[in-house]
């Protein structure tokens, strides 16, 4: 099968604490658990979890191996924007803040303008933006 609008996507990315980052995803934002390995300890073994919604063609990948962790190096642009399409839910926000989020203020004015931002408990940047999208 030839790589298509089809194809499904995996954002990868290490994670500090895996409990912390499932708080987050899963009990602020409502994502489900789509896979979890723990790790068992062995060299090169490393604990990850599988966090999205059923239906999407994406999801994330978390990963952390004790024994050699990788720290997340997330920058202000490392962005992964919802687009909610509409007014961003206070009682959604409140509830990423409550699961171990943070919200800031985006360097760029128009994330400012057009969502929210919340930094998730690895550092990286989750906005709820209110325009819609479609790539066609």
């Amino acid at each position: 099968m030839p790589v298509d609008g089809r194809s499904h996507i995996r954002i990868a990315r290490p994670s500090r604490d895996l409990a912390a980052a499932e708080r987050f995803w899963v009990q602020g934002l409502g994502l489900d658990v789509l896979y979890r390995h723990d790790e068992s300890g062995g060299p090169g073994e490393h604990a990850l979890l599988m966090v999205g919604w059923p239906d999407a063609s994406w999801h994330i990948e978390l990963v952390h191996e004790a024994a050699a962790p990788v720290e997340p190096r997330p920058t202000e642009e490392d962005l992964l924007v919802v687009y909610v399409a509409g007014e961003v839910p206070d009682a959604l926000v409140a509830r990423l803040e409550e699961h171990g989020g943070t919200r800031v203020q985006s360097p760029n004015p128009y994330w400012n303008e057009w969502g929210v931002t919340v930094r998730d408990p690895d550092g990286y940047r989750l906005v709820l933006s209110t325009r819609e999208w479609s790539n066609s």
